[in-house]
């Protein structure tokens, strides 16, 4: 059995996506092992609860420094045998040892087309806000492995999605969802999962 572990801070839509996605056998041979939130009152660990996957609330706040953070993230997937780990919604920015220690084994899911509208800062409602400040006329999503800065590692996969004329941030932010991240994270994990995914350098190959 593959196992994941899926790190939140919010309500969970793509955890559940995943959820969803392998109920219904496309995700066959997947499994959430564990269901890591950064806030306790995240929506997304009454998800997990929901479907019986083992969640806890581990904050980078109850941690002295960095090291200690990633140590303690690096022990929690260790126990779970964990070989993808999946940034759903997760918005604190995670260590250099734990990145190391998972190193191309780390996907987020962005909602923009990076390198627009990325980078620190940019998270939740507020990469859809900029978008129709500066009169885009698609946006999109993408999903690419971590790296030591905020959306900067290799780009898996991008779909775009088209900007209405009357759009607000949050009609926005629900169209990228339901068009572009809950269709784009669940891919990107059958392709990690089928080994097909190769990363060169900056870029990634699909085979």
């Amino acid at each position: 059995m593959f196992k994941l572990g899926v790190m939140v801070s919010g309500g969970g839509t793509n955890l559940q996506a995943i959820i969803d996605k392998i109920k219904s056998g496309y995700l066959e041979g997947c499994s959430i092992a564990t269901v890591v939130s950064s806030r306790k009152d995240a929506y997304a660990l009454e998800r997990a609860k929901q479907n019986d996957i083992p969640a806890v609330c581990i904050s980078k706040k109850n941690y002295a420094s960095e090291e200690d953070y990633d140590r303690a993230l690096i022990e929690h997937f260790g126990r779970y045998d964990v070989d993808l780990v999946v940034l759903a919604g997760f918005l604190s920015m995670l260590g250099k040892n734990f990145i190391d220690t998972y190193r191309n084994r780390i996907i987020n899911v962005h909602p923009s087309l990076i390198p627009a509208f990325c980078g620190k800062g940019h998270y939740g409602i507020i990469p859809h806000q900029k978008a129709l400040e500066y009169g885009v006329k698609v946006t999109g999503a993408t999903v690419h492995f971590v790296d030591y800065e905020y959306d900067s590692g290799p780009i898996i996969l991008q779909k775009a999605v088209e900007v209405m004329d009357d759009d607000t941030p949050e009609s926005l932010q629900l169209r990228v969802m339901q068009q572009a991240e809950w269709e784009l994270l669940p891919k990107a994990i059958k392709l990690f999962m089928e080994g097909r995914l190769v990363v060169e350098g900056r870029k990634v190959r699909i085979i």
